[in-house]
């Protein structure tokens, strides 16, 4: 396969396709750094600085980016130079040197200067050349213990993996790094500033942000035998990269896709992996420093080959630079040996093969096929960044509905709402996609805040639990106007609790009347014409009030706040199991709010009518309006409704049915003990 410019498009514009257009990689970009930017006053506040880091975070969105995040306490201050020491008040930080003198490039020694003012690091601290010392094994395994009982990081079932705490996010699996952050940077640092200014890569605006955010020391030594490896940190520069990846242009963007699909789907297919995709975005920086390569659209072949050689340079030598010191090889101690020499071979096959050998790759090859088999095939790469205002939107609702915004109490709450107001007030220029996130936040965190309320309120004097009630619906009302037009449903689901049936049902039929508009955008579905004659001429925030819809969560576990009374149980099973949240379909929500609301009002006949809707929703759907991972809560709710109206067998088909399905919620026990309770009814009656 010759390169050619029309394969290089044609090329481009699948991936733009696959990956993400420009614009589609901008909008994961802004909503993610607002996102960091609202959660950071908070995270200072709970003691620990986050940021996410990764594939993920730098705006891909393949099945294997990273759910990285990179966590540290917020009491510490390393430096590199002693005259630094006086910078930072001794009383409120434990300070520590970093050295890297007797110490591979990229990698130092972390020693005390001023006494621990934690238990983790005095139960971490070795004596060494008459000094203490921090030992990155005892501080990791320390910190990971730490972390694991900490209730503002609630997942379990975590291991350690070399400096990180890993675990899996329902299918996804994380990786938090444990570490701790400097704003000055090693010595050694000095020749990776000389090499950009000479090179003019990356631009001055942004090697000057890199320098002042800094690095972080990661708990892992360095794999030499040796017995100091223990008091080794290794230099992380994940921040930077985040930057660099940002300033590359969509080719150099595409071609880092390009390179990982490759090395997942052909390389490391089957095998145990010598080669990870942090190499292959280290090629990427170094093949744009360099320079001598035109990266464009219709030249992405020949780009991506020479990044692949350059690869295949690295095994052959058995050296391969870091990026930011070059002195530290990180094939050392890694790919050696027979490993390496069989990693060569199989790289040099490909090689002699030539590009054509990007065709083992099923995605690849599904790209490339249409092209190979026509000579008369043309995709221009601009239609490949051409984007329906359907396409941006349902990307920016994914990623703006999908931003974890926690909120375990009511002054956390009200320090989100401080935090967003603070940041409205900077005079910040901000994007379209990221004031939208502004605004969801806010309407998440007045949700919260509502509940919250409304379940710590105790027997008060009826003047006083009238101005409680008038500022929980004020801030329901007010999250509705803010967000997706289901967040009515929580104002709903706070009249049903409060007793007010007649409001509820009000407020589901017209729910229900919006949701039944053949515009709306959930659960990955949309009429892309019918969207952009609807709604395509109206204000982003618009169009996220009258066509966007998410599913309802409970609002907060931790405080054991429910929406609906009756699912106490399962929320209890459910958060027992490790599993943060319910979740249901909008749709399905206005179905059981309306047969609870008619049965408490004694409406049978209406009663029975939505109880049919939500058995006849369940039996019949077809993943549109309830998803099969939110079906065995969906069955499980049907039964509910059903026992409590008083139809037992079909309670106990529903509960059944409940069992047969993916166990996303872990409820099954809940399951058991309501199907017990059905059959003591059953038998109860009988023998009456």
């Amino acid at each position: 396969m010759d390169h050619v410019p029309r394969l290089s498009e044609v090329l481009y514009a699948g991936l733009c396709c696959k990956i993400g257009t420009p614009t589609e990689v901008a909008i994961r970009r802004d909503v993610r750094d607002m996102e960091e930017m609202i959660q950071k006053p908070i995270s200072m506040i709970r003691g620990f600085g986050t940021i996410m880091s990764g594939s993920y975070r730098e705006g891909l969105r393949l099945k294997s980016s990273d759910r990285d995040m990179m966590i540290w306490p917020c009491n510490y201050k390393l430096i590199t130079d002693i005259s630094q020491f006086h910078s930072y008040n001794t009383s409120k930080h434990t300070t520590v040197l970093m050295e890297d003198f007797d110490t591979p490039p990229g990698f130092v020694r972390l020693r005390l200067l001023t006494s621990p003012r934690d238990s983790i690091t005095r139960s971490s601290r070795i004596p060494f050349n008459n000094a203490f010392y921090i030992s990155s094994s005892l501080w990791r395994e320390n910190q990971f213990q730490f972390y694991m009982e900490n209730k503002h990081f609630p997942q379990k079932k975590m291991t350690i993996h070399g400096p990180c705490a890993s675990g899996f996010e329902g299918s996804v699996e994380f990786d938090h790094a444990l570490c701790l952050p400097t704003i000055y940077w090693p010595k050694l640092f000095i020749g990776w500033m000389d090499r950009c200014q000479r090179h003019t890569w990356p631009p001055a605006p942004v090697l000057e942000n890199i320098l002042r955010k800094g690095c972080h020391c990661v708990p892992i030594g360095s794999k030499t035998v040796s017995t100091s490896t223990e008091l080794e940190w290794r230099l992380s520069f994940s921040q930077a990269e985040q930057q660099l990846v940002c300033s590359m242009n969509h080719t150099q963007f595409m071609c880092y896709g390009l390179l990982k699909i490759f090395l997942k789907e052909v390389i490391n297919y089957r095998k145990d992996p010598l080669l990870c995709s942090y190499f292959l975005k280290t090629t990427v920086f170094w093949i744009i420093q360099l320079g001598h390569i035109i990266w464009c659209p219709n030249n992405l072949l020949d780009c991506s080959w020479k990044c692949f050689k350059y690869i295949i340079h690295c095994v052959y030598r058995g050296v391969f630079p870091n990026f930011f010191i070059s002195q530290n090889n990180m094939f050392k101690n890694k790919v050696v040996g027979g490993a390496r020499e069989s990693l060569l071979q199989q790289l040099y096959q490909y090689y002699r093969m030539g590009v054509g050998c990007l065709l083992y790759s099923p995605t690849l090859r599904l790209i490339l096929e249409p092209a190979l088999s026509s000579p008369l095939f043309v995709l221009s790469s601009t239609k490949g960044e051409s984007i329906f205002i359907a396409d941006e939107d349902m990307c920016a609702m994914f990623e703006i509905f999908t931003t974890p915004f926690l909120a375990e109490n009511i002054s956390v709450s009200i320090l989100f709402l401080k935090s967003i107001d603070a940041l409205s007030g900077e005079g910040l220029l901000i994007s379209p996609y990221q004031s939208l996130t502004i605004q969801f936040c806010t309407a998440k965190t007045l949700i919260h805040l509502a509940f919250a309320i409304a379940n710590s309120v105790s027997c008060c004097s009826h003047k006083k639990n009238y101005i409680i009630d008038r500022k929980i619906c004020n801030m329901l009302q007010l999250a509705a106007r803010l967000g997706p037009m289901s967040n009515l449903l929580y104002l709903a689901s706070y009249y049903y609790r409060t007793g007010r049936y007649d409001k509820t049902l009000r407020i589901t039929y017209f729910t229900k009347q919006k949701l039944s508009s053949d515009f709306i955008m959930y659960n990955g579905t949309i009429d892309r014409q019918k969207y952009s004659e609807a709604v395509g001429n109206l204000p982003l925030f618009k169009r996220m009030k009258k066509a966007w819809v998410t599913d309802m969560t409970e609002v907060d576990l931790f405080q054991n706040i429910p929406f609906i009374e009756e699912l106490s149980l399962e929320q209890k099973v459910s958060q027992e199991n490790a599993k943060p949240i319910l979740v249901l379909s909008p749709i399905f929500m206005i179905e059981i709010l309306s047969v609870l609301s008619h049965y408490r009002l004694g409406n049978t006949s209406q009663c029975l009518q939505s109880l049919t809707d939500l058995q006849t929703l369940l039996l019949y759907d077809d993943g549109k309006y309830v998803s099969l991972n939110l079906r065995d809560i969906s069955w499980q709710i049907l039964g509910i409704c059903q026992h409590t109206v008083g139809d037992l067998h079909g309670a106990l088909q529903s509960f059944k049915e409940s069992l047969r399905q993916k166990p996303f919620h872990k409820i099954r026990e809940a399951t058991y003990i309501r199907i017990r309770c059905v059959k003591q009814q059953l038998y109860r009656n009988m023998q009456a």
